[in-house]
């Protein structure tokens, strides 16, 4: 009898035609609520389930009794409690190698549209107020040669820190990581305390995962510490900022602009002053999202629920304890 995969989210055709090959698969649309009698009736013979943005709840766990795994279409799980996961014996998979160079294009996208004003200026044309030759008012800053500060240093940190150090000719300083001598060496990057990174630093740019100790890492103290001249970028997750410390900021020109991939609350709400504000790029959580990547990212997840749910080794395990 084949092992039963709950599908949420959109997988393409092929790929659901290779899982069910070798497995009974049940697509599911909305969210896996445990109180809803047919998610039940799901939830109680799945051996996996894959998808993105899957909000795991104890109650969930307690309703699939046959659980082995959960394959998500991503980097990120802070929605999902590994260490509930870990303690009833279920592999957690993630996506965190395909997606490095993608959000890394985005991330530096950022780093040039806000100090070039890109966005800005784009609507000012597009409005018809091209009409003579740009004063200062219209000035932007340059990115070569200026000092790129990441806080967080890994996979995603590391490929921006590439693209500012060897396309741009600017300094590397890195914070809370581990002392990377590799990198170091590769771009002339320096790890320093958070402070000194922020005081020092022309672009500050999270990458950071969301934990909680990372929850408000970014406020009013640290953008205090920042140049009045610094443009401030987040691809990580909303909530490692204090979104309302990062506005005042804006508005008090505490720091020059933002570039912005991730917000606190998702989407976006209409009311919020970042939407009206012209020294702030906002994007709507594209880190990822291009056809290749995005690809890539759902065979991986593939890869990894086949490779678990057959007993072998799954590429990509967040929980490794659970082998023990």
């Amino acid at each position: 009898m084949k092992k039963s995969i709950i599908v949420t989210g959109r997988l393409g055709d092929p790929l659901k035609e290779t899982l069910a090959q070798h497995f009974e698969l049940i697509e599911h649309s909305g969210p896996l609520d445990p109180t809803q009698q047919d998610v039940l009736d799901i939830l109680s013979k799945a051996h996996g389930i894959i998808g993105s943005g899957l909000p795991i709840t104890p109650e969930l766990l307690d309703a699939a009794p046959a659980l082995e795994v959960i394959s998500t279409i991503s980097v990120g799980y802070d929605s999902i409690p590994v260490d509930e996961l870990t303690k009833r014996g279920i592999m957690l998979c993630n996506t965190p190698d395909v997606l490095t160079e993608t959000t890394a294009d985005t991330g530096f996208a950022l780093v040039m549209a806000s100090a070039r004003r890109v966005t800005e200026l784009a609507e000012w044309v597009k409005a018809g107020n091209w009409k003579a030759s740009l004063g200062p008012d219209h000035f932007g800053n340059d990115v070569h040669g200026k000092t790129l500060g990441m806080i967080g240093f890994g996979r995603i940190g590391q490929a921006v820190a590439r693209r500012g150090a060897l396309g741009f000719g600017m300094s590397i300083l890195y914070s809370n990581a581990s002392p990377k001598p590799e990198r170091e060496k590769e771009l002339g990057a320096k790890r320093c305390e958070l402070n000194e990174l922020l005081e020092k630093a022309d672009f500050v740019c999270v990458t950071v995962p969301l934990t909680a100790e990372t929850k408000h890492l970014i406020g009013a103290d640290e953008f205090a510490r920042m140049k009045s001249s610094g443009i401030f970028i987040n691809i990580a997750r909303g909530k490692v900022v204090d979104e309302s410390a990062l506005i005042d900021a804006l508005e008090k020109g505490t720091i020059k602009a933002a570039g912005l991939d991730v917000f606190e609350q998702e989407p976006l709400p209409a009311t919020s002053p970042l939407l009206n504000m012209a020294n702030v790029v906002a994007l709507p959580h594209i880190g990822s999202a291009t056809h290749e990547t995005r690809q890539a990212m759902a065979q991986r997840a593939v890869d990894n629920i086949r490779l678990a749910l057959q007993g072998k080794p799954p590429i990509n395990l967040v929980n490794e304890d659970v082998r023990q």
